[in-house]
């Protein structure tokens, strides 16, 4: 099993960004030294309540302190995006991290990022199924020819090619089955949000391998996860958890996303199965009866939230180093 840091990047609304990149420079350094293997950022527009640094800026400047660690972000917002930009950011992060660079993409599901960005929320699907062909069309051609829908490229060539022969693995997000067969398609592999319970984790990690199988693919060599984690007691992370999710809830309409109802009400009920919390030896075994139930084999942790102070960020991540030496 490996472990990862799924670092947090948002900050409540008024709060000094000042000082929050060393923060992040320091998490780095802690996660690498204990032994965590990954690490993403995740991305999103206009993110009221909640401030936020963009994905590939901050990977670039983290890349320095993750040496040897495998890095990228999880997930860009790829219908937002051009992914001609996309593929070449993503190849020049992969020459930084010297060939480690993982990219995560999904469909975004918050109508103010597409209708800020001046992309119509209905043609999300095909812009992503398009952009993925792009992209991967300049990892792996000298010469790109393509005529889509929404993008022309007549006789291109990359301006950097990546350092993995063929490109970095691309993992693809998504919580409803339509999401986890279409990953299962163009995907690497299929990473599921905190989100998904983990009964869901192990039904929907199924459809995505019954999907590259029919598809004629080969098995998928990783099957990564995203789960919350604290190693110490819940009533130390519930307010700040509380809020990251009351702001999802609030972003997410009719998404289904979170229950309409928010969370509040029981939280614990609702974090019981989505979040790895308790002490060394229980975390250690949340994670091994995640492998064992599910089949995952990689599990990227955030361990921090709005709200949640440095020292018992950093604290949790230090914890995790003797977990690793347990799994």
């Amino acid at each position: 099993m490996k472990l990862g840091l799924y670092m947090a990047t948002q900050w409540r609304q008024g709060a000094d960004l000042g000082p929050e990149l060393k923060n992040l420079i320091e998490q780095v350094r802690v996660a690498r030294a204990s032994g965590l293997a990954s690490l993403m950022v995740g991305q999103h527009f206009v993110s009221s309540p909640l401030q936020m640094f963009q994905a590939m800026p901050l990977l670039a400047r983290l890349a320095a302190e993750a040496k040897g660690m495998r890095l990228g972000p999880g997930l860009l917002l790829l219908p937002l995006l051009n992914p001609v930009v996309v593929a070449e950011e993503t190849a020049t992060l992969d020459w930084l991290t010297g060939g480690n660079a993982i990219i995560g993409l999904g469909l975004g599901y918050r109508q103010e990022e597409f209708d800020s960005i001046g992309i119509p929320f209905k043609e999300r699907v095909p812009r992503f199924v398009e952009g993925v062909e792009v992209i991967r069309k300049l990892w792996r051609d000298d010469v790109v020819e393509h005529r889509g829908r929404f993008h022309t490229l007549t006789g291109v060539q990359a301006s950097i090619k990546p350092q993995q022969p063929g490109g970095p693995p691309i993992w693809m997000a998504g919580d409803v089955e339509a999401a986890v067969k279409r990953a299962g398609r163009l995907a690497d592999a299929w990473m599921p949000s905190p989100m998904v319970s983990e009964e869901n984790v192990g039904k929907l990690g199924a459809l995505f391998r019954e999907t590259r199988k029919a598809a004629g693919l080969a098995p998928a060599t990783e099957f990564p996860i995203i789960r919350e984690c604290h190693v110490g007691s819940m009533d130390e992370v519930r307010e700040p958890l509380g809020f990251k999710y009351e702001a999802y809830a609030a972003w997410s309409g009719d998404s289904g996303f979170v229950p309409k109802d928010g969370i509040r009400a029981d939280f614990d009920k609702f974090a019981r199965n989505r979040f790895l919390i308790g002490s060394e030896s229980q975390v250690a075994d949340q994670i091994g009866r995640y492998g064992e139930r599910t089949g995952t084999d990689h599990i990227l942790l955030r361990v921090q939230w709005p709200g949640l102070d440095q020292k018992t960020a950093v604290r949790t991540l230090e914890r995790l180093g003797r977990v690793v030496e347990k799994l």
